[in-house]
């Protein structure tokens, strides 16, 4: 197609150079994170299960690595304390949508601003697996609430009780505290609580 560029959104691939070398202006990447935080296929997920309070979108010059290329343009924005993947994630694609129309821009007008990554400071956001929703009560009430915001709808936020596998599909951090051991249920004023740690 002799193509001046390529774009790529949530490929999760990694594009040989010969495919790289193709277009003029070569591949752009709209990568959901402040590269190089969370590099890799589930950015949006693992800044929200980690406790994140910021994030934002990188247009990205691709290379041959994992998300490693020169930054273009970046943006930040705030991560709402109840927000879920699937509601930052239309957030991050229409602010992805505008910066990669101003990187393009200054691409063609061959103004681009290349910055290296600082690989001292980058961090990993793995594809998510099942065992990923599993919850452990020994974490704090605060890390799975994370954990359940960054991995709904999947793989979700699940337990065993009683020999079953039950799948949660809403929960808060409550103030009550408790000396009970971690997984522990309690049922109080119409509330199902459980123990966690900390």
């Amino acid at each position: 197609l002799q193509a001046d560029v390529m774009i790529v959104v949530g490929y999760g691939q990694i594009i040989p150079q010969s495919i790289i070398d193709l277009p003029r202006f070569g591949i752009l990447n709209v990568h959901a994170s402040l590269l190089p935080k969370y590099r890799g296929a589930a950015p949006i997920q693992w800044a929200i299960a980690n406790g994140e309070t910021r994030t934002g979108v990188t247009i990205m010059q691709i290379d041959a690595g994992l998300d490693t290329g020169d930054m273009l343009v970046k943006g930040e924005t705030e991560i709402g304390p109840d927000e879920t993947a699937p509601e930052l994630s239309v957030r991050l694609a229409q602010q992805g949508a505008a910066l990669l129309i101003d990187a393009l821009k200054q691409v063609e007008a061959g103004a681009a601003r290349h910055e290296k990554q600082d690989d001292a400071v980058s961090s990993y956001a793995p594809i998510l697996k099942k065992e990923d929703g599993m919850i452990h009560w020994d974490r704090t009430a605060a890390e799975i609430y994370n954990r359940f915001r960054g991995f709904t709808p999947w793989p979700g936020a699940y337990t065993v009780f009683r020999g079953q596998t039950l799948q949660l599909l809403g929960m808060k951090p409550a103030a009550e505290r408790s000396a009970n051991a971690p997984g522990t249920v309690q049922a109080e004023k119409g509330r199902l609580l459980v123990v966690c740690g900390g």
